[in-house]
């Protein structure tokens, strides 16, 4: 069976099997690609809500609702903050968990984020003042 990938899901999976070191030398041999390696687990962003903990959902910079997933655990915090709560998942695991959610993209260790356009938090509004008078 073969599996279709995203060039940058492949590209987690090549991170994932052929570790680079900061000087770019690989830090350990490459191993044979197999099953094993593709369940290895990524980094997955998630969000606390009132039964546990929900995966979080995220926008493409074309606008196509993606989960994400990163390699490792300073990826996730260099784009996402050192706040953001997370578990350990494989792939498989991802994309069966979005798939519900009508979300069909994982993206892997995506480095271009923005904050959130509209502000969940009711007191970060602007206040307007009072409405038209209607005079």
């Amino acid at each position: 069976m073969h599996l279709s990938r995203t060039p940058s899901e492949a590209a987690a999976v090549a991170a994932v099997e052929h570790p680079q070191a900061d000087d770019g030398e690989p830090s350990e041999p490459p191993r044979p690609v197999g099953a094993s390696a593709r369940a290895l687990p990524l980094y997955v962003p998630v969000r606390r809500c009132p039964s546990g903990f929900a995966l979080r959902v995220f926008r493409s910079p074309l606008g196509a609702r993606t989960a994400v997933a990163f390699t490792t655990e300073r990826r996730l915090s260099d784009v996402l903050g050192t706040d953001q709560a997370s578990i350990r998942l494989a792939l498989p695991a991802v994309r069966a968990l979005a798939a519900p959610l009508g979300v069909g993209l994982v993206s892997v260790d995506p480095q271009l984020t923005a904050p959130s356009a509209h502000p969940t938090d009711p007191a970060a509004l602007p206040d307007t003042g009072p409405g038209p008078s209607g005079d």
